[in-house]
């Protein structure tokens, strides 16, 4: 017997929200300790200000995901709460709306009407769950899952570029952090892209790219005014 295929779907809920948290952590907090330290403040005042945005960004992020993940949660349950309804009143209908879908899928009509039978004996609602509405297991919305990674991974990614407020010196921090940023971007996209499968170098490009732009203009911001104050 051959081993079963591994696939990489069930990964989406908590991969998304911990690369989003991570890829945030790093960038938000090495553009502020950037910004900041080119406007020529004290390494104090650095580390207030990157120590504050790593608490209100982790606390943003887990707000954040908590609630556009619950809407997306509240969403599914109302497709199936009406789906659940549909099958008590008019389970004909909803047993030829099935074997449609699976006849659109390239079944013949007597297979699909087979399919669907068979299906929705077992489970009517798993069946018109999965393959009318595209609700699954694996990819249903989990807010609390989203929040804590999201807040966690934001977390260690800003604690990265706090680090180097510590032990580099003032007058290099500008250039140490954000070289050392983008190196933590691309490690986490390499990360990211082979624990999801996806093309290393893509991903890799395509976090620095974002990194370096956003540390570039806040560090210009920073020079700016902070040359002025």
């Amino acid at each position: 017997m051959k081993n079963a295929e591994r696939h990489r779907t069930h990964r989406i809920g908590w991969l998304r929200a911990g690369v989003l948290g991570a890829n945030d952590g790093i960038v938000s907090t090495a553009s502020l300790i950037v910004g900041v330290a080119a406007a020529e403040a004290s390494r104090n005042s650095v580390l207030v200000a990157g120590l504050a945005g790593l608490v209100a960004g982790a606390m943003s992020m887990a707000a954040g995901e908590y609630v556009s993940v619950s809407s997306q949660s509240d969403t599914e349950a109302a497709d199936l709460a009406r789906e659940r309804e549909e099958l008590a009143t008019d389970a004909k209908f909803e047993h030829e709306e099935l074997a449609a879908i699976y006849a659109a899928r390239g079944l013949d009509a007597e297979l699909a009407d087979k399919v669907a039978t068979q299906l929705m004996a077992k489970d009517a609602l798993g069946a018109h769950a999965r393959d009318e509405l595209g609700i699954t297991d694996s990819l249903s919305a989990r807010p609390v899952q989203a929040a804590f990674a999201s807040a966690g991974s934001f977390t260690m990614g800003a604690f990265l570029p706090m680090l180097l407020v510590f032990i580099v010196p003032i007058s290099n921090l500008v250039w140490v952090v954000s070289g050392s940023s983008l190196f933590f971007l691309a490690s986490l996209g390499a990360v990211s892209a082979r624990v999801g499968g996806a093309p290393v170098l893509k991903s890799i490009a395509r976090v620095t790219f974002w990194g370096a732009l956003a540390m570039a203009l806040t560090a210009g911001v920073g020079a700016m005014f902070g040359a002025k104050l």
